[in-house]
């Protein structure tokens, strides 16, 4: 599992250049807040499943949260009609939602989200006006915000103002991102791959590896090994597979190349593609089952049921 991101401040902003950096920044963000014992919430307009997909990778177990109500997952059409509201409503109720992680013994309130549908709200763009009032909700109380204003969905003169209304900006530098694969540095050689790997992006790859396995076999970090983290990798075509193959084939007999937590059926390719007979490749294997959005959203329809049942006259209609 990939350590997530620490957020210092209260009420941050990223800005991802694909989806798979939104769902690598989100679900670390969420984590942190679910291994701190405080609830968080995720405000679904169709970017759900790849959050979920991502904690699936990065080891985090979800299940359980969404049952005891710390996991909150608000479907899409709820996202949409809360952005298409009042704004004093929309904020009342991440008021409201303090008040209810609190009352129900949690650490405080972590909230992210998919808003660009405020883009499309009668009466024009208030969605920084409602970053203000969020940044006056976070001051004195134990809730964080992270803001995602993407360039897929975003015009670049609005991400541009909302860089201007937050005090913290999520940051990183990866290897290698494009629209379909993200490679990023987790520590001394060592790298993860998400998302696939095709022609367009093949090249990139094997320049990415050549760079840090030539720092492996040069003894300045690894000790001998490159681990790569495939769990976030879904596709791979047959010419990257044998790329890969040949890239630990072309090895010292010192060196190793670590594929670790593959997918099966990428697991599978890379043995059809001769994987077995590279001496320094080594592969590990991990299963994986990512809820889908509907399942999340039963599991967590059952949470506030059962919170309902225990708390008469609970006002579930505004809770989130």
């Amino acid at each position: 599992m990939t350590a997530p991101v620490q957020v210092p401040h209260r009420h941050a902003l990223t800005v991802p250049v694909s989806d798979e950096q939104l769902a690598e920044d989100v679900a670390a963000f969420l984590a942190e807040g679910l291994a701190a014992g405080e609830r968080v919430v995720y405000l679904d307009d169709d970017t759900a499943g790849l959050v979920l997909s991502r904690l699936t990778d990065d080891g985090v177990d979800v299940t359980g949260p969404l049952r005891s109500g710390q996991f909150r997952l608000v479907p899409g059409e709820v996202t949409r009609a809360a952005l298409r509201g009042p704004l004093d409503a929309l904020t009342g109720l991440v008021a409201h939602n303090l008040t209810s992680a609190l009352d129900d013994g949690w650490a405080g309130l972590r909230i992210s989200g998919q808003t660009d549908h405020g883009l499309r709200r009668p009466g024009g763009q208030v969605l920084d006006e409602y970053d203000r009032r969020l940044d006056d909700a976070v001051r004195d109380h134990p809730l964080r915000v992270l803001c995602v204003y993407d360039h897929l969905r975003y015009p670049d003169e609005l991400i541009a103002t909302m860089r201007t209304r937050h005090s913290a900006e999520l940051t990183a530098t990866p290897l290698h991102d494009d629209s379909l694969l993200r490679v990023t540095e987790t520590g001394p050689a060592r790298i993860r791959l998400a998302g696939e790997v095709d022609h367009a992006n093949r090249p990139q790859v094997r320049r990415v590896l050549a760079g840090l396995i030539d720092q492996v076999v040069r003894g300045d970090v690894g000790e001998g090994t490159l681990t790569a983290d495939l769990s976030a990798l879904r596709f791979v075509d047959v010419a990257g597979a044998v790329s890969l193959v040949h890239a630990a084939d072309e090895l010292p007999a010192s060196v190793r190349l670590r594929l670790v937590n593959l997918r099966p059926g990428v697991a599978r390719l890379l043995e059809r593609c001769g994987a077995g007979f590279a001496p320094q490749l080594e592969m590990s294997i991990r299963e994986r089952h990512a809820l889908r959005p509907a399942e999340a959203l039963d599991l967590a329809a059952g949470a506030a049921r059962r919170a309902d049942r225990s708390t008469p006259g609970a006002d579930t209609a505004a809770a989130i």
